[in-house]
């Protein structure tokens, strides 16, 4: 992993790409994964979009987002079937060509005799030209990377390898650093004094989460940033706000 940035950011976008997953028949089951693994690292993670199968749709979104983050991250779409079109649409947001890829074809042919690498497999292998290959350690079938943007599988346990292969290649932004109150109070009892605190540091993310437990309503409050100076001072304010009731 490249060294972290100091106070650089560090932003980052997820594109979920399939009819699957807007149809309902899909639970996306990534985007979690991906946002904690980048808050670790110290990358804020700014947007998550879901596209259909539509390549217009796909180039749009895809064009938009990696102008505007420094990465971007699309999950699904690059299997076998007619319907994934990632890599062709992706090819086409940057204008380069695509075709089967002889290092792509190589990792396939370590998971796939090659009596049963037909057509439909080796769309699996067509890679955008001028992109490097994302190792996929799970099924061989890779992902890749092209300027700001990463490809990967849409099924979670190979989307996983993948973005741990890419993991170290990122550049990293100081770590979101994060201490947690627990109010004992309904989030709007708290509401009013939290909102003062919240004025005076407005560099300091503050946020209440409702939740029940065995006494019914009451919430927690997140406090983050990436100065832990400026964390423990407003925990302690925030501590000292709900003691006081």
């Amino acid at each position: 992993m490249e060294e972290a940035q100091g106070a650089q950011t560090i932003t980052a976008a997820i594109l979920v790409i399939g009819d699957e997953i807007l149809s309902g028949r899909t639970k996306d089951k990534n985007i979690g994964h991906i946002a904690e693994r980048l808050t670790d690292i110290g990358i804020d993670l700014r947007e998550v979009r879901v596209v259909p199968d539509v390549e217009e749709e796909i180039v749009a979104a895809l064009n938009a987002m990696r102008a505007r983050y420094t990465y971007v991250f699309t999950t699904g779409g690059i299997g076998p079937t007619h319907d994934d079109i990632t890599a062709d649409a992706v090819a086409k947001a940057f204008g380069v060509s695509i075709d089967v890829d002889p290092r792509a074809r190589a990792m396939l042919l370590e998971y796939i005799a090659e009596k049963d690498l037909n057509e439909a497999r080796l769309r699996m292998a067509r890679v955008p030209a001028g992109a490097e290959l994302v190792v996929n350690s799970v099924s061989k079938a890779p992902g890749f990377n092209i300027g700001n943007v990463y490809v990967m599988a849409g099924v979670p346990r190979i989307m996983h390898a993948m973005l741990e292969a890419i993991i170290p290649t990122l550049k990293t932004g100081a770590p979101m650093l994060s201490e947690t109150v627990r109010a004992d109070a309904k989030e709007g009892d708290i509401a009013a004094p939290l909102g003062d605190i919240a004025k005076r540091y407005p560099d300091v993310a503050i946020g209440s989460y409702p939740f029940m437990d065995d006494n019914g309503p009451n919430t927690n409050i997140v406090v983050r940033s990436r100065s832990r100076e400026r964390v423990e001072e407003v925990r302690d304010l925030v501590a000292a706000m709900v003691a006081r009731r």
